[in-house]
């Protein structure tokens, strides 16, 4: 059976590896599967985008099921509204942060959740026997257009309320939010200049990842102009990078964290959910509160299943993949935005002030290359080997490619699920215990690929 789905979705190469043809059988698989009588579906703005819905929609139909769709919103809305219309499963057309030669699918079910791991195994079995219950031609599914991105904007300014005059940049980075990110911030009555806002799948104004590099513009102009925040939104708008009033990236993981801290003080469940490379300072903020932190592999349909296990109040990425599950359960970066900006009214304080108070350790990340068949006896020799090298591990973990927690810090060593790469990072409370961590673990790990080959 072909695994089609990744951390996130299902992704590839537009024309290449997502073709029209494998849009067209995810469609017949998804009403074949979920006996579904209806199926929301949209799309990003790539250029590809439009060509892959239109097959996704034929297979909907096909097997007789009405396809409402609904154009270019972000994901996280459309994760939201197939809960909020009681919808029996959504289907986006995206390929979130990735370059615009990449396109994607992403399946949600009737609660906002996306697909988890069994139900990813029984849409790809489907695909793999081509088997599929078409409907009989008087029983073929219609496509319905609609509009009903004000519901989300709707629940936004019911459970948020504001009173500062906040001054904001958004960048929309010419992706998904490009025009509802804009929209929702002046409807609250927000000072707003938008960047970027133009939809446009060749995302000419910068990539569609957001970071220190093709943030600089945004970082000049909110220092610049004095405004309050600067936002920054990837290309499907569930994820978000901040920028502080003074023109500076908040570090991801420190933000995570004072943002995770700040939601669990007046609550009774403290617990967060994070994946096993989110940094240390996490435990040390939440944990001094009476929290707890629940880590998983990397991914959000991982931690969107922790999330329910636990029932945990928080949870997320802290590549600024949130996810706040008295909303919504899928990643939401506008959503994230605005709850940031009510933490700061709540705090009094600017961003920086309120990212300052998350301790910052030093990290490392080295790729060893590592062909994609020898992975598994690499991870099995890391497993029997790392633990009894690193005398102080004090726990390890086996979730996601091989944790262990050390005196000081910790060690991951995982596989890549889409590069012939074995990654490993290191955290420490020193620059000198890090770099030990790190020397150590490259030369074990880099032998272990040597003899592999051998």
């Amino acid at each position: 059976m072909k695994k089609l789905f990744g951390t996130s979705g299902i992704r590839g190469k537009a024309n290449k590896t997502i073709t029209p043809q494998l849009a067209l059988k995810i469609g017949k698989a998804l009403v074949t599967h979920t006996k579904a009588k209806t199926i929301l579906s949209a799309h990003d703005t790539r250029t590809t985008s439009t060509m892959l819905q239109n097959a996704l929609v034929a297979g909907i139909t096909a097997c007789g099921a009405i396809a409402l769709n609904q154009g270019v919103i972000p994901t996280p809305v459309l994760a939201y509204l197939t809960k909020c219309m009681k919808i029996d499963a959504g289907a986006m057309i995206t390929a979130s942060h990735n370059p615009p030669e990449y396109n994607g699918i992403k399946i949600y079910n009737s609660d906002s959740a996306a697909y988890n791991q069994i139900q990813q195994s029984q849409i790809e079995e489907l695909v793999s026997k081509d088997n599929y219950k078409l409907a009989a031609w008087q029983d073929i599914g219609r496509v319905v257009q609609i509009d009903e991105t004000h519901r989300y904007t709707e629940m936004i300014k019911k459970n948020v309320k504001l009173e500062r005059p906040w001054k904001i940049i958004i960048d929309a980075g010419n992706g998904a939010t490009s025009k509802l990110a804009p929209k929702i911030f002046k409807e609250i009555d927000y000072s707003v200049i938008a960047i970027n806002s133009q939809q446009d799948g060749h995302f000419p104004g910068r990539t569609a990842e957001p970071n220190e590099e093709t943030l600089i513009p945004l970082c000049n102009m909110v220092r610049n102009l004095g405004a309050d925040i600067g936002i920054a939104f990837d290309g499907d708008g569930d994820r978000l990078v901040l920028i502080d009033e003074k023109g500076r990236l908040t570090p991801q993981d420190q933000t995570f964290a004072s943002y995770a801290t700040h939601i669990i003080k007046p609550q009774k469940n403290k617990t967060i959910v994070t994946h096993v490379e989110t940094s240390m300072c996490i435990e040390r903020m939440v944990e001094t509160e009476g929290g707890e932190v629940v880590r998983t592999k990397v991914g959000d349909v991982s931690i969107t299943e922790a999330i329910r296990k636990h029932k945990a109040i928080f949870g997320g990425e802290p590549c600024g993949a949130w996810i706040h599950p008295s909303f919504n359960y899928c990643p939401d970066g506008m959503l994230s935005s605005i709850l940031i900006l009510e933490a700061l009214e709540e705090t009094g304080k600017t961003l920086s002030q309120f990212v300052s108070q998350a301790p910052k350790y030093p990290l490392l990340r080295l790729k060893v290359t590592c062909p994609n068949h020898y992975k598994s006896t690499v991870m099995e020799k890391a497993r029997q080997t790392l633990p009894s090298t690193f005398h102080e591990t004090k726990e390890q973990s086996n979730i996601d490619g091989l944790r262990l927690t050390l005196k000081d810090g910790w060690l991951l060593v995982r596989s890549s699920g889409t590069e012939p790469l074995i990654r490993v990072t290191a955290e420490a409370e020193t620059k000198k215990a890090v770099e030990a961590t790190m020397k150590m673990a490259a030369k074990l790990i880099k032998n272990m690929v040597k003899k592999a080959k051998n």
